[in-house]
């Protein structure tokens, strides 16, 4: 756990049962001090390099480094969601670069999900089929939508999200980093309340484990625990893909509780404070009374 704002993560991620290697990648920056807080807040990756394409684990990793370091040296940008977002573009850029100057790679690619928090709010940035999903007070929801084919099918209603879930093409994406020159980069922020859970994930995890189930893991364990037992569960359902994932639970108080109880205590305070002063008035008023009758019994002549 992070004592700087109480954030508790864990990211985890493994090649799975059918894959001879892992092209996901994950990385995170967490802050040491409340310099790095106040500058960077707290980055966490998750990307997975696109099936079919050469060198996937190379994308995923490389697209993940150079967002990371286009995050860090665009501290221009006040908006920490635009940063992220702008971050993934340069990134995309570089891999097209690296690739039109290796030899011998037709085309690299990866997918990716990424988030950013600064104080309470959560940016989220995505592109391809890695998702984020948000547990909130029992609520559980995937903020990212998906680019894939199946997801736009079932948005125009061709076909059900029944349908979606064993379809042929399932697997068939529709951006990526790498992939082209200006892939569509979506950006989501959601307000963080304590005890609320973050997971990234590739799609290695949702392909085995169902929401309802994600829900009640990251919810009921601690984010080492959770991250861990989901992937071993989706490895244990035949771990077809590689499989990431990173947890993050948000502990840290609302800042307008936190003032609110500040503001409480002041009041409280303050009204001791005026209660202390009446009754100092009341006591110094009784003592004037009481020299002023005891100076005229002592003048008036007997």
């Amino acid at each position: 756990m992070n004592e700087l704002r109480l954030i508790e993560a864990a990211l985890n991620t493994d090649q799975g049962q059918v894959r001879d290697h892992n092209e996901d990648f994950i990385l995170c920056l967490e802050p040491t001090t409340s310099e790095e807080e106040q500058q960077h807040g707290w980055v966490y990756i998750v990307a997975d390099g696109v099936g079919g394409a050469d060198a996937g684990e190379i994308a995923s990793q490389f697209a993940s480094e150079r967002t990371l370091s286009h995050y860090l040296t665009n501290q221009q940008e006040e908006n920490w969601g635009k940063r992220l977002q702008r971050a993934m573009k340069v990134a995309n850029t570089d891999l097209r670069q690296y690739v039109a100057e290796r030899e011998g790679s037709s085309r690299m690619a990866t997918t990716m999900v990424a988030t950013t928090l600064q104080d309470n709010v959560a940016y989220i940035a995505n592109v391809g089929d890695s998702r984020a999903y948000l547990w909130h007070k029992g609520i559980f929801e995937q903020i990212t939508k998906d680019h894939s084919l199946v997801a736009k099918l079932v948005e125009e209603g061709a076909i059900t999200a029944e349908e979606a879930e064993n379809h042929p093409r399932k697997n068939v994406i529709l951006y990526s980093l790498g992939s082209e020159r200006d892939p569509q980069i979506d950006l989501f922020n959601v307000t963080m309340t304590k005890g609320d859970v973050l997971l990234l994930c590739s799609d290695g995890l949702t392909r085995h484990v169902a929401d309802h189930e994600l829900a009640t893991i990251i919810s009921q364990k601690t984010p080492d625990v959770a991250a861990s037992t989901l992937i071993d569960l989706a490895n244990k359902r035949g771990g077809e893909d590689n499989i990431s994932a990173a947890v993050i639970r948000y502990n840290q108080a609302e800042p307008n509780q936190t003032q609110n109880e500040e503001t409480k205590v002041t009041k409280k305070s303050k009204k001791r404070r005026r209660k202390s002063l009446w009754v100092l008035t009341l006591l110094l008023s009784l003592v004037q009374a009481l020299l002023i009758i005891s100076a005229w019994l002592i003048l008036i002549p007997r």
